[in-house]
Order: structure tokens, then sequence, then C-alpha cells
């Protein structure tokens, strides 16, 4: 990864993961499938159980097994998703902790079965950067899991994975909040693309970790959503851009709404739940007309699949 002369880290502005680019995969070809997973955050579980979430997440066994049992459940799926975004929070440990070297290896160990025909896209969480990120934590990060922030198209839709720690706290790192920001703007005009030279988007999807809220748009501020001036910010130019939904983790409950045509979604966790969820992945179906989620619990999923009428909007 490049850096400037101000040591601002230069990253690339769209990733291809097998075969996922816009010369590749600019047009709409019909209906398909992903997983949106979030927060399997290795060691969160023994640290709430033990009441110590700053120091307690020594043992983390429970969510390398569940997230191995996500991955056969995704392994299983007929029709085979597209891809799978881990919507942040991978590992529990913040930059510079015990364990986290230890929690980053085991995690990549659970998911390294995935089929190869499932390309994993990785999202960062507060836990990943910190939650008052620096250019050296997001260095850490991007060296782990890739870039903090980018674009990839899936069948005529583009998506757009971003760096909500810029968004809620971004102090100690002004350069990059200001990069993506730039970034981001390019990405939402190349959206709404008008020129004959350049594809418009079918739809375009939103990954991040921070929810813009949890059930309101107009709700108060709190540790889960992003502050009311970013988020309305943010929401105004999601929705001039035409975005047709928002997909974060976060919560570790399942959560959301829809406002003006954008859906929030935010899904629970593939490891500790702080509500009454079932561990669990959500099947994104996309059709012409717009896109069609549903929460599953892991052994929901692995013993039976999708409903089958997630799989008849996927028959085209």
């Amino acid at each position: 990864m490049a850096v400037n002369e101000d040591g601002v880290f230069l990253r690339a502005k769209q990733r291809a993961f097998s075969g996922l680019s816009e010369d590749v995969e600019g047009h709409w070809r019909g209906p398909f499938c992903f997983i949106q997973a979030a927060d399997p955050q290795l060691g969160l579980m023994k640290a709430w159980r033990v009441g110590d979430c700053e120091g307690g997440g020594d043992e983390w066994a429970e969510e390398v097994e569940l997230t191995k049992r996500a991955v056969e459940a995704v392994n299983r799926l007929q029709p085979r998703p597209r891809f799978m975004v881990l919507c942040g929070d991978l590992v529990h440990a913040m930059p510079g902790s015990p364990f986290r070297e230890e929690q980053e290896r085991d995690l990549k160990a659970a998911l390294k079965d995935t089929d190869s025909s499932i390309p994993l896209v990785f999202v960062s969480g507060n836990h990943d950067l910190g939650n008052t990120p620096t250019p050296q934590t997001v260095q850490q990060y991007c060296d782990q899991w890739g870039d903090d922030y980018f674009s990839f198209w899936v069948g005529g839709v583009l998506c757009l994975v971003l760096n909500s720690q810029l968004f809620f706290d971004a102090s100690a790192c002004p350069q990059l909040k200001e990069a993506q920001e730039t970034w981001l703007e390019e990405q939402l005009s190349r959206a709404t693309a008008s020129s004959p030279a350049e594809q418009k988007p079918k739809h375009v999807l939103v990954f991040q970790h921070i929810p813009l809220y949890l059930k309101s748009p107009d709700e108060d501020d709190n540790y889960f959503n992003l502050q009311g001036a970013v988020r309305q910010q943010l929401m105004d130019r999601f929705k001039r851009a035409g975005v047709k939904a928002v997909f974060s983790g976060h919560y570790h409950r399942n959560a959301g709404g829809c406002h003006d045509g954008l859906d929030m979604v935010v899904s629970s966790a593939i490891g500790c739940q702080l509500g009454e969820d079932a561990h669990g992945l959500r099947v994104v179906a996309v059709t012409e007309r717009g896109v069609v989620h549903r929460y599953f619990s892991l052994e929901q999923l692995r013993a039976k699949g999708m409903d089958e009428d997630l799989k008849k909007l996927l028959e085209g």
C-alpha cells in the first residue's frame, strides 16, 4: 500500500474479488444472492459472560465453532451465494491488546474452508480499528484484512464498503476521513452516471459496521448508531445517489427500518448475542426490482437452507 508525502495511506478505489470487477460484472445478468454476516468477534462471549469486556476475552473456542458452522451453512446453500460479507468486529481484542494476533489467526483458520467460489468481503469495525482509529491501527487492519474502504461490482450492482469509524470518531486521523469522503463522493457520483461511456448500476448497496440508526432516523445518539448530524448527511447523500440498502452489524441484535426507500439493515452476530436473536446469517436476494433479505439461525440455514420463496425470487 502506497503512502503519500503527508503520510496518508493511498488505497485502491476498486477491488476485484475473483472477477468481481466492473469490466466483468458491470452489467445486470439476472437475480443473485449473497450472505451478510457480522460480528464473529472472537473473545467477546467469554468477556461478556464474566463481565470484563476490556480484558476478559482470553477464550474464543465458542466463536471459532460458530464461525465454522456459518461456513458450513454457506457452503451448502443452493443457489450458490455470489459472496459473503462480514460487517465488522472480526475479533474482540482491540489493536495492541493481548490475544489480538491469536484471535486473527484463528478466525482466518475458521474461514479457510469457505468454498473458493464464494469471495469473502471484510468490513472494518470498531474492535478492528479501535474506537478512535489512528493511521497505525488502520494500517494494521489493512495489512491483515485488506482495504478499509473500497468498491466492487456483482451482476450490475455497485457495492461500497465503508470505514464507519471515520464517521464516528476520526479525531486521530482527520486526513484519512477526508480521503474516504473524497472517494465516497466519487463513488456516489458514479452511481448516478448518465454518460454513455459509463454503466449505471442496477442497484447500489453499502456495507459498514456501525448502523446509521437502529429503529428510526430521528432516534437519540448512542453507542450503537452514528451521531444524528452525520447520520442525516449520509442518508441524504445515499438517497440522492439511489442507494437501495445499507447493511451493518455492531448491535449484536437484529434491527433497522426503511425510510424514503433507503433500507437500513442491522444484522445480529455470528458470535455473542446481546438480545434474543440466534447466532445467524442474513441471506440477501437481489432482483431487478429490488433487494429482499431474511435473517436465519445457523442451525436453520445448515439444516434447511434458504426459504423456498427466496429461491423462487432467484429463479428470475
